[in-house]
């Protein structure tokens, strides 16, 4: 009978696929989920100088007023702020520059024709390591209107409700069984 691999303490060892790299979140956009209509998200790299890789490690930036422009099929990020890094010299950089995001050309150009639709914008949602690399999800989006802000708050209320009644109901049931 064959064994399976075992690690020092005993347990079984994790296989290569198992260990697929974790994604660390530094920044998140909730606004843009709550001010936006998501209809396709990609991930994309950040070309970032050492001193903002830094910054970005204590888990300091803000995607709330960013947005993505393409210019001369390149794809770049703008009001993302991520603070001077404390120890930095002149080599520092400034804390709203725009970024360059890394894309294949293909999905640069099917987010360019996108976002030339009218009303269709292109947002940040989070910033996060994965692998050691600063990595950004962007979305394809819609602007909401206020009553749909309002009606996606009402659902969001009717489901917590009803995933309340439906524990307490559970609980109600155990407790006569018992």
């Amino acid at each position: 009978m064959a064994k399976g691999l075992v690690n020092v303490q005993g347990k079984p060892a994790k296989k290569a696929a198992d260990k697929a790299p974790e994604r660390k979140l530094i920044a998140q956009n909730k606004k843009a989920r709550h001010d936006y209509l998501i209809l396709d998200t990609y991930e994309a790299g950040v070309a970032l100088m050492g001193t903002e890789v830094k910054s970005l490690r204590m888990g300091r930036a803000s995607l709330v007023d960013g947005f993505v422009q393409i210019e001369g099929h390149e794809a770049w990020l703008y009001n993302i702020h991520v603070p001077e890094y404390m120890q930095g010299s002149w080599t520092n950089h400034s804390a709203k520059r725009k970024r360059k995001l890394l894309l294949h050309r293909a999905e640069i150009d099917k987010l360019e024709q996108k976002a030339s639709e009218t009303g269709h914008t292109i947002v940040p949602l989070a910033l996060y390591f994965l692998g050691g690399r600063v990595k950004c999800e962007i979305a394809l989006a819609k602007g909401k209107k206020e009553f749909d802000k309002r009606q996606t708050l009402r659902e969001k209320q009717d489901t917590r409700e009803t995933a309340r009644a439906v524990a307490a109901a559970k609980r109600r049931q155990r407790a006569q069984e018992r």
